[in-house]
């Protein structure tokens, strides 16, 4: 029988399928249900950066929208910093996976300190979801990046737990963002967020939310820069985020160098038990190939393991097109 172990952010999984941050990790009962489904790890739902600052008074709101302050006035109510301490104590004294804290935020901000509120709360690392988009032309994007080191450079003084940040995918250079991330001591990234987008009813002519879950096409980016960052910046653990429906997906981005994936959006839709399914893929395929462990292959196929890299560079977009007429 094959060995599904792996490490990511210096803790031992039992297998490399994690549960993103989401509705399906936000109580203890969910997280205990996926621990029985079989996930190697979870990620609580997130905090929001408004929420921390909200309970600490340093919230200052938005006069131009009264009803977002008013929504975060209300949701800060129903969802309280010491419910989700709580959350994350409950969480570790009924499971024995890894319980990974999410935390939502914009800024680098005085919300820091509740990162060491989170560490003693027994939360095994903190993973960093920065939200924010470069609608402002007169900031750079080395201007836009610094928000990113001056976060892990404070973090990483107040906090001893694994650091990761979940990325998005509009860098300008990725691999020097994270190769600066990992000399501040970053542990890992989460390749990638994927933020909601808008859509226009052109009936009711006004913005609304697009589809909120992923298909398993949006693996290709994915996988492609997995592929390249994992031989480019060698020390980091890489998540692998977005697209990842079956065992299949867990399985080819695992060749391309990830140390674990994350899964959301087929858990809603065929339940959390399909993680039992996805690990029984990976296992019939392992036992197949004839691989005892994950080690055996995991980055086997990344960008400088295979012999011609430019497979994963956009060139090859055009070559393939170009034998097609």
């Amino acid at each position: 029988m094959a060995e599904l172990n792996v490490k990511y952010l210096g803790l031992s999984l039992r297998n490399p399928i994690i549960v993103s941050s989401s509705g399906l990790t936000d109580s203890v009962k969910k997280i205990i249900e996926a621990e029985k489904a079989g996930a190697g790890a979870v990620v609580l739902k997130s905090l929001f950066e408004e929420q921390l600052s909200f309970e600490a008074g340093q919230y200052q709101g938005n006069s131009d929208y009264p009803e977002a302050d008013d929504y975060i006035r209300n949701y800060t109510k129903d969802n309280s910093i010491d419910k989700y301490l709580s959350l994350i104590e409950e969480a570790k004294a009924e499971v024995n996976i890894p319980v990974i804290a999410s935390v939502n935020c914009v800024s680098a901000k005085d919300w820091l300190d509740f990162a060491k509120k989170i560490e003693a709360a027994g939360a095994d690392a903190l993973e960093i979801n920065v939200f924010f988009l470069p609608t402002d032309k007169d900031q750079t994007s080395s201007q836009q990046e610094e928000l990113y080191y001056e976060l892990a450079e404070k973090l990483k003084q107040i906090i001893n737990i694994p650091l990761s940040f979940k990325l998005g995918r509009q860098f300008s250079n990725l691999l020097n963002l994270v190769d600066r991330m990992y000399n501040r001591r970053v542990a890992g990234v989460v390749l990638f967020n994927r933020f909601y987008e808008p859509d226009i009813d052109i009936k009711e002519l006004k913005l609304i939310p697009s589809d909120v879950f992923s298909s398993p096409s949006e693996i290709r980016q994915t996988l492609r820069w997995v592929g390249i960052l994992s031989n480019s910046v060698e020390h980091i653990d890489i998540a692998a985020s977005t697209g990842v429906h079956d065992g299949r997906s867990v399985i080819k981005l695992l060749l391309a160098g990830a140390s674990a994936v994350q899964v959301c959006s087929v858990l809603y839709k065929n339940g959390i038990g399909h993680i039992s399914s996805m690990i029984s893929e990976l296992e019939i395929w392992m036992d197949q190939q004839g691989f005892k462990s994950i080690e055996d292959f995991k980055g086997k196929l990344s960008y400088r393991n295979i012999s011609d890299p430019s497979l994963y560079e956009r060139s090859q977009f055009m070559k393939y097109f170009s034998s097609h007429h």
